[in-house]
């Protein structure tokens, strides 16, 4: 295997956290920001990329890095590797409430494609990319699903999701339609388009966007129920005008803010 054989452990329900376990010399590639906890022993290093390919040329490197921030990910990636003798511990944390899904890149032909911001860590040596949608409808009307990650090898992979999680093994020619942004991510063997909703109430007074992503078989599919930019969505919504929280939900709620002085004349 050109990745590291790493073992692991998923904790709790609804705020979950990975614990990997590295045996000597054994190593992990993580997003910057999941990094939760380790054991004395672990070193932990800044790299450029996810650092898969050693022999790499410093512009493959360069022209790596650049496809990461068209992700909205950062240049570097941290590497966390046991430098002592025994079995070491380190553990990620997903950043908002969801699942963590391990994903075996060996029995997915060494290919899994996902959302831009799902991705939480890997065995060191597992390549994190990027794939490009090449019809220009996906691009144009995509949305959240344009630009997928994909992450590439024969190591053990980690994506989060929000809410709820499904899995969905789809026969061939067998179709799927899925909002953008509540694909965790599919098989190499998927077919993914964006299909237009249709029809004029649909479009104008649906609520539920114009356009959503179409996935046929055969292959796997995760499908979440709460993307990130909906829980945003939902937050930025119920915050009060001008930053008032008191008494909010509530008849008195008014009043209270006049008590307060809050009213302005």
């Amino acid at each position: 295997m050109s990745a590291h054989e790493i073992d692991y452990r998923i904790y709790g329900e609804e705020m979950q956290y990975v614990e990997i376990e590295l045996d000597p010399n054994e190593g992990v590639v993580a997003e910057s920001g999941s990094f939760m906890m380790m054991d004395d022993g672990i070193k932990m290093e800044t790299i450029f990329g996810d650092g898969s390919r050693k022999d790499e040329s410093f512009l493959g490197k360069i022209l790596g890095a650049g496809k990461r921030i068209l992700t909205g990910e950062s240049l570097f990636m941290t590497a966390f590797y046991n430098v002592l003798d025994g079995k070491r511990n380190v553990s990620f944390a997903s950043p908002y409430p969801g699942k963590i899904i391990p994903i075996d890149l060996t029995q997915f032909n060494g290919k899994f494609i996902c959302q831009k911001d799902a991705f939480l860590c890997a065995a060191k040596g597992v390549s994190v990319g990027i794939e490009f949608n090449k019809k220009l409808g996906r691009g144009l009307f995509g949305g959240e699903g344009f630009i997928m990650q994909k992450l590439e090898g024969d190591g053990m992979a980690f994506v989060h999701a929000g809410g709820t999680t499904a899995k969905k093994e789809l026969k061939a020619g067998e179709t799927l339609r899925v909002d953008t942004g509540c694909i965790i991510g599919f098989t190499q063997s998927v077919n993914y388009d964006i299909e237009f909703v249709g029809g004029i109430k649909n479009t104008v007074f649906g609520g539920e966007g114009l356009f959503f992503a179409k996935l046929q078989g055969p292959g796997t599919v995760y499908i979440q129920s709460l993307p990130f930019s909906r829980l945003a969505g939902r937050v930025l919504a119920s915050l009060p005008k001008g930053g008032n929280s008191k008494g909010e939900g509530s008849i008195l709620g008014g009043l209270g803010n006049f008590i307060d002085g809050d009213n302005k004349f």
